[in-house]
């Protein structure tokens, strides 16, 4: 089979497709709802749980596999992405954002929990840490040339919300539909359960999994809304906050990859929470205490390095899981995700309203509370060998 038509091929065209829609989407994000709609923290809180309540439901996945092909759902959830994202501007209103973004994040979700599942199906287990690291950079790269002509031609040919929204969602559309048309259905090596599953021995998985999804939503929400809140951050500039971060995931990606293989995932999963606990902590005092925009702007593109090393934790699952678990468990790992990610961004907005610093010490505590359980992970993790406590158990076990 030629080399462009194999899984692994087909992997790393939908890493470049994906950014294309949902980095251009989240780049204009802030200044969209800010100047067309009159945003305040409350309504990007609300606008951000909804956008998150099809990432609870992406358990559904686990129903929709049984008639359509893992392979097939996830380009048709890339295709839903990318014309959502094309009609964004079409709807300058609350109710009208609110849906609109309810529809693409159905896509973007669905699509990043077959992906995932996909990943770990056709990648080994010996390759997936360096594979997975080269798969963020090419996303990087994309979304680095998405942000680079919004930098370059924002300003120079004044363009508009709707041209740039309509410009990226279209050139997802139609990458997803070129997929459809020229790659093949591949199978699995193994087939895949077809049913829920929630197993006691992956335990430590889905707590990691729950303190990341309600650690990242605090980034996600608040830390974009604060450059261009409270230090006045227009498209372009934010634009280039962002183009900074990806040339260092560019190259940061693929090392961490690297490192990922050569350290294993506890001393790395240890290294990245670590580090956000640091930074959380910084932009609070940031916020409380008007640092300077230049911190602000370093801290924001140190967290993205961090989030990084957030491949370590689908290959700890990889190594411990049944091979036979990687859908079912991939779409139970997106719900539990994002079951603070429901109602943390509406509550927290609230609370941004009245501390906007606490948002980001709360963010920080919830680094401290992973850390403390990437602490549990084993240095070699396996099935049977799932988290320290194993050794215990074994030893218990009586003797045959």
């Amino acid at each position: 089979m030629p080399f462009w038509r194999r899984p692994v091929t087909l992997l790393f065209v939908m890493a470049a497709a994906m950014p294309i829609a949902f980095s251009t989407w989240s780049a204009l994000l802030n200044n969209f709802v800010i100047e067309v709609a009159d945003f305040d923290g409350s309504d990007i809180g609300w606008l951000h749980t909804v956008r998150e309540i099809p990432g609870f439901l992406a358990i559904a996945v686990i129903a929709l596999i049984r008639i359509v092909r893992e392979q097939v759902l996830g380009i048709v959830s890339l295709l839903l992405l990318g014309v959502a994202t094309a009609l964004t501007a079409w709807f300058p209103s609350l109710g009208g954002i609110l849906t609109i973004t309810m529809l693409s994040s159905i896509g973007f979700h669905y699509y990043e929990t077959v992906n995932q599942s996909l990943q770990l199906q056709w990648i080994s287990k010996e390759r997936a840490p360096k594979v997975l690291g080269w798969m963020l950079a090419t996303g990087s790269a994309a979304t680095l040339v998405a942000y680079g002509l919004i930098v370059t031609t924002w300003k120079a040919f004044d363009l508009d919300y709707n041209t740039v929204y309509m410009t990226a969602g279209l050139t997802t559309a139609v990458v997803a539909i070129l997929c459809l048309m020229l790659y093949p259905q591949f199978e699995s090596p193994t087939p895949q359960v077809k049913k829920f599953v929630l197993r006691r021995r992956y335990w430590l998985y889905y707590a990691l999994q729950f303190m990341a999804g309600a650690r990242r939503q605090i980034f996600v929400v608040f830390a974009g809304f604060m450059m261009v809140e409270r230090f006045g951050f227009q498209v372009h500039e934010i634009t280039s906050l962002f183009l900074l971060t990806l040339v260092a995931n560019m190259v940061c990606a693929p090392v961490f990859g690297w490192a990922v293989s050569r350290f294993g995932e506890r001393r790395a999963l240890i290294f990245e929470y670590t580090g956000l606990a640091l930074i959380f902590a910084a932009y609070g005092g940031l916020y409380a205490f008007g640092w300077g925009v230049v911190l602000a702007a370093t801290l924001y593109v140190l967290d993205h390095i961090f989030f990084g090393l957030a491949l370590a934790l689908k290959t700890y699952f990889q190594k411990i899981g049944d091979p036979a678990d990687m859908a079912p468990t991939a779409a139970v790992a997106f719900t539990i995700n994002h079951i603070a990610a429901v109602f943390l961004p509406a509550t927290l907005g609230y609370l941004w309203l009245e501390l906007p610093q606490s948002v980001f010490f709360l963010a920080a505590g919830m680094a401290c509370t992973s850390l403390g359980l990437s602490l549990l992970i084993p240095r070699n993790p396996e099935p049977g060998n799932e988290t320290v406590f194993a050794r215990y158990r074994r030893k218990a076990a009586p003797a045959e």
